[in-house]
């Protein structure tokens, strides 16, 4: 019996069904040029066919609508879900009849979940600076993705290096040396990051290893060490509540950002490395969210964090479409 598969792709696609859709850019740093403009789903298709194995993807979603299949599943309180990883995205339900590019006929549920791709936000309002815009200028996409560059995985260590190379540069941050290593792009990761700006030994003796490590600087003092803490926290609680921001505006569009007559219970499901090992930011995230909504609105709004729920959501999709076949079948 052919299995069903649901296809987990989080890149932006113009999805013309649930198991097709074309890919409209690359992001995150990946260039394929041949696959712009090509049917996803139809390529892997083809792959799974090479290898003979009696497969077919009938269920094409992204890490954001995966995940949240997979809070509505087990929650269904969940409106909206988030990744905060490598890359970011958002995606929430809303009233079909609300979405002015909606065409055909309206979904028995009357609903409809919106695949944001909120990653490529731009606006005159995000507090874009000299690090960023070389940063977007120097990308493989430049111009794109302004959002995710702001507050995304890839991105932050990047923004914290060069930060430091212009502190080494104009003021002596590392002695009268400038440290080669610190010249190169993405040398520094958001992992390494997060390694230094949670060192909570006394002397900070773990940013000293993680500068040695990756950055080749021999020794550092102390207020060395907390000047490099201090760029990685203020990197981070931008982009926390930047982030917090994106989750508040989806909230405003849905009118939980109020306290209704019923006090409706607002949950939203977020996954992703660095919400789920980042605790600064995490917790920064979070807080900036109760401080937009109010203590009275936050009480009702619930962040969950999800376990792989691009995997499961794709998996229940997947399972979903295999039970209408099989009700077809049966009527």
């Amino acid at each position: 019996m052919q299995r069903q598969l649901g296809f987990t792709f989080s890149f932006p696609v113009k999805q013309t069904s649930v198991a097709s859709g074309t890919l409209i850019k690359w992001t995150k740093g990946f260039t394929i040029d041949e696959m712009v403009g090509m049917d996803v789903v139809a390529e892997l298709d083809k792959a799974i066919r090479r290898q003979g194995l009696d497969m077919k993807v009938t269920a094409l979603i992204n890490d954001t609508v995966g995940t949240l299949a997979a809070a509505k599943y087990v929650d269904n309180d969940a409106i909206a879900a988030v990744i905060l990883g490598t890359g970011t995205n958002a995606a929430y339900i809303d009233h079909a009849h609300t979405i002015p590019k909606w065409y055909g006929s309206l979904p028995k549920s009357g609903d409809m979940v919106i695949n944001m791709e909120w990653g490529n936000f731009r606006s005159s309002h995000l507090p874009l600076t000299e690090f960023d815009q070389a940063l977007d200028a120097e990308s493989l996409n430049p111009g794109e993705q302004i959002y995710e560059k702001l507050i995304s995985g890839m991105y932050m260590g990047e923004i914290v290096r060069r930060i430091l190379l212009k502190l080494a540069q104009e003021d002596s941050l590392f002695a009268d040396n400038v440290p080669p290593k610190l010249e190169s792009p993405y040398v520094l990761s958001t992992l390494h990051m997060l390694m230094m700006h949670q060192d909570t030994t006394p002397d900070l003796k773990t940013v000293g290893i993680k500068l040695k490590e990756i950055l080749g600087i021999e020794s550092t003092c102390y207020k060395t060490r907390k000047v490099v803490v201090g760029v990685c926290e203020v990197v981070a609680r931008r982009s926390a509540r930047l982030a917090a921001a994106g989750v508040y505006g989806i909230l405003k569009k849905l009118g939980r950002d109020t306290v209704g007559p019923d006090k409706q219970r607002t949950v939203i499901a977020v996954d992703g490395g660095v919400y789920k090992y980042y605790t600064f930011f995490a917790q920064c995230m979070e807080s900036t969210l109760r401080e937009l909504l109010g203590e009275e609105v936050a009480s009702s709004v619930v962040i969950k964090q999800a376990e792989d729920g691009s995997g499961t959501g794709a998996a229940l999709l997947a399972a979903s479409y295999s039970q209408c076949l099989q009700d077809e079948f049966s009527t």
